[in-house]
Formats: C-alpha cells, structure tokens, sequence
C-alpha cells in the first residue's frame, strides 16, 4: 500500500473512482456528488496543483484525497476554531466502492493528518453533505468537530457541514 501524489496519466483512474463513487451514493440515495461534480477538470486542476494524492495497491488506485492550503470562497463566512493562517483543506476524498469498508479511507485521513503535522498546519478543514450520515459519523469518530452549514447550490439544495479537527494547539 503506497500514497503519492496524483499524475496526469493518473487522472482517468481517478475520475472513474469518483464517478464510481457518486453512483454507489445516488443508489444509497445520497445525492452529495452528481454528474457535475466532481468533474474531471477539478480533477485535472488538482494534478496540476500537485495536490491530489493516490492510494494504490499492486499499482491500482484504489483511493484519492485533495490537499490544499486554498480555501474555497463558500468557507470565508465560516467561524473556524482557528485562524484563517496555516490550515489544510481536505476535498474528494473517494475509495473505490469495491475497497470500501477495509479502512482505506481512515488511512487516507491519517496521511492527511501526517502531512499536515509535517508542514506545519495548524488543522485541517473539511465538509461533509449533511444527508451523508455515515460521512458525518466517520469525521466525528476522526477527531472533527463539527461547525457551520455551507451550501453548494449546484450540487444540492441541502446544506454541506464544516468540521474541522485542531492538530497543535501551540501553534495558535
């Protein structure tokens, strides 16, 4: 099992994940991701920021995350439990529907908290739709607090929920 930065001829693996992702969701009747989103430009955008990271296996990917210092215009309004300084933001996180439920995801949020401890954030953001319980309760069971609603009008008229979880405290 390895974690590495996303490539360009990564880039149709990783969308079919996603999409493969949003299909298993909508058939759960949760409708967070949808046809729009998350589009394979963002995608496309993310390896060339050089922030999408890959899990494989055996050379699959079985897995994807987004990391970014950028923080998307929707969160400006939220009330954070730290300042708008040093944060990472996490984004897409999405495990193939056939490697569910073996704890890729749970590794995936860890490198995500290794990484950001690494750099020196001091925590790390995220949201989850507010229809995904099983979303909600695996950031809770993380260490994420949850926050405000934010909303993402083209993918669902229901609100988006922002946790985030502090990582050192004396960096504040």
């Amino acid at each position: 099992m390895h974690i590495e930065k996303a490539i360009q001829n990564d880039l149709e693996a990783c969308y079919f994940i996603t999409k493969n992702c949003a299909a298993t969701m909508i058939k759960n009747g949760i409708f967070q991701w949808n046809e729009a989103y998350p589009s394979k430009d963002a995608l496309y955008r993310d390896i060339e920021l050089q922030q999408l990271w890959k899990l494989t296996d055996n050379n699959i990917i079985i897995g994807i995350i987004v990391l970014t210092k950028i923080e998307d215009i929707e969160y400006k309004s939220v009330k954070w439990l730290t300042k708008n300084k040093h944060n990472l933001y996490v984004h897409r996180l999405a495990v193939d529907p056939k490697f569910q439920g073996k704890g890729y995801a749970q590794k995936l949020m860890r490198f995500s908290e290794d990484y950001a401890l690494k750099k020196g954030f001091h925590s790390i953001r995220l949201d989850t739709f507010s229809q995904n319980t099983r979303n909600q309760k695996f950031y809770k069971k993380q260490g994420y607090i949850k926050l405000e609603e934010i909303y993402f009008p083209n993918q669902s008229e229901f609100p988006f929920y922002c946790y985030e979880k502090i990582l050192n405290v004396q960096r504040i």
